[in-house]
């Protein structure tokens, strides 16, 4: 398994793009897709029009923004270069809604070449080919349904907190990760509302006993203190801080025999 983050900031980082997430095992698969992501996706040499499953956390710009671009490019591209394989887009509740009204009112996308599929994927797992993806309710807003993901292929074990606050379900979905992205919006002296500081992030891991804590999704005043060393104050194992094109490869494991 191998993740790439493509967007390591917010909506309003001057240097960083906004939320995104590639993941490669036998898949190809997309978590979030914030303002920028679409033009680091290309600069890390991903094949684009290979994608074919896109998982949302939620639906603030920050984490949505450039799905629009991807999405025009893709149906420009099929009309017009060469056929690509149909989208399945995951998400929480209000998903369907959602995309069932963007399909509709922006011009050229009600009249897709190839097919759409919709998934409200909800504090459940599916199977897409040797890879297990689950998706977990986390508390975020109190306004939209939000979660995270986990995402297990070949032993190997990465999971996504989205955006959130320290709760029991980010916990129960991070358990025994050996990656974990976790949102660290703010400094341990400069907490905000909704998301989780340094402390926390060190906290979910420690507790879910992960083996590796990323710290991502940076407003720019979490980046004037050492975010690092006040993870590290509550969780052991190694820590690192996330950045645009970065990648991590998660080493297989071969699964136990069973008796």
């Amino acid at each position: 398994m191998r993740l790439t983050v493509l967007g390591s900031g917010t909506n309003v980082h001057p240097a960083r793009a906004a939320a995104g997430y590639l993941v490669e095992t036998d898949q190809l698969l997309l978590f979030d897709f914030g303002p920028r992501t679409l033009m680091n996706l290309i600069k890390v040499g991903a094949d684009r029009h290979r994608l074919r499953h896109v998982f949302f956390t939620h639906y603030h710009t920050d984490h949505f923004a450039d799905f629009l671009t991807f999405f025009f490019d893709a149906v420009v591209h099929a009309k017009l270069v060469a056929p690509r394989p149909g989208l399945t887009i995951y998400g929480p509740r209000g998903t369907r809604r959602l995309f069932g009204t963007l399909l509709k009112v922006i011009p050229g996308f009600s009249r897709t070449p190839f097919p759409i599929t919709i998934t409200e994927l909800v504090d459940r797992t599916i199977r897409i080919g040797r890879t297990r993806v689950t998706a977990g309710t986390v508390r975020h807003s109190r306004s939209l349904h939000c979660q995270g993901y986990r995402v297990a292929h070949d032993g190997a074990v990465f999971t996504y907190s989205g955006d959130s606050e320290y709760c029991a379900g980010l916990v129960a979905l991070c358990e025994g990760a050996d990656v974990a992205v976790l949102d660290c919006s703010f400094p341990t002296q400069r907490p905000g509302a909704n998301h989780m500081h340094a402390g926390d992030c060190g906290r979910v891991a420690r507790e879910a006993g992960v083996k590796r804590l990323v710290l991502s999704h940076f407003y720019p005043v979490a980046e004037r203190y050492d975010v690092v060393a006040q993870a590290g104050r509550t969780f052991g194992g190694r820590i690192t801080m996330a950045r645009d094109r970065m990648r991590i490869t998660l080493p297989s494991r071969a699964a136990p025999k069973s008796r």
